[in-house]
């Protein structure tokens, strides 16, 4: 099996090093190297890295937090393009359990206390089953906080993050705080900064549970191909 790990891509060399180092450090779990490829802005692209091992069974995992339409249609595309006989694309990585864990982490280590207001923001998107699916870790995270969490988004969709961030001022809230919930520093990221929130937490990035995620994507897909 070769395990490839899908991204979107950004400009920022920062956010292309961050799933370079994402797929070096999974490798080790799964005892084999983690290729990457990206859908946008960079390459290379899934059908590139599929043509070069054409032959071989391959499972993608989608880096995206929800599914949209980067993994509904530009994913499959890529596969159907290059003409490989034996790809597997897993489910994406949220929502899920363990990143809320991660989120909450980021929180505390960008000093979120009992009491702040919190926005979660991610990209943003259109896509309807996305869109659920941002919901429910805002849902999730409500949970595990103990609080209302506000979504918001730095691209696509309303409110935008400093939109939100306004509005739980003018609500009367003390401190407003960020929960990033972006894989990959880069521009949107750079947007959570300018929100005007007190504190502003880092992207997922290779914290330890997104390992483990992602490492079990990769499992339990060779797991399923191999029944």
């Amino acid at each position: 099996m070769i395990p490839i790990l899908v991204a979107h891509g950004t400009r920022k060399p920062g956010g292309v090093a961050m799933i370079a180092d994402l797929a070096e450090r999974v490798g080790p779990l799964l005892g084999t190297p983690v290729r990457t490829a990206f859908v946008d802005v960079v390459g290379p692209t899934p059908s590139d890295v599929l043509a070069d091992v054409a032959g071989t069974p391959a499972v993608l995992v989608p880096a995206f937090l929800a599914r949209g339409y980067h993994v509904r249609v530009d994913i499959p595309a890529h596969v159907e393009a290059c003409g490989h006989a034996d790809v597997t694309v897993t489910e994406a990585l949220g929502p899920a359990p363990q990143l809320i864990h991660v989120l909450s982490d980021r929180l505390l280590e960008c000093g979120w206390r009992p009491g702040d207001s919190v926005v979660l923001a991610a990209a943003g998107t259109s896509d309807a089953g996305a869109l659920r699916d941002l919901r429910i870790t805002a849902a999730m995270l409500s949970a595990a906080l103990g609080d209302r969490v506000e979504l918001a988004y730095a691209a696509t969709g309303e409110p935008r993050v400093a939109e939100a961030v306004t509005a739980l001022r003018d609500a009367g809230a003390r401190r407003v705080v960020v929960a990033s919930y972006l894989l990959a520093d880069g521009l949107f990221q750079d947007r959570l900064r300018e929100s005007g929130a007190d504190a502003v937490a880092d992207p997922l990035g290779a914290h330890p549970g997104v390992l483990r995620l992602i490492a079990n994507r990769f499992r339990r897909a060779q797991v399923a191909t191999a029944a």
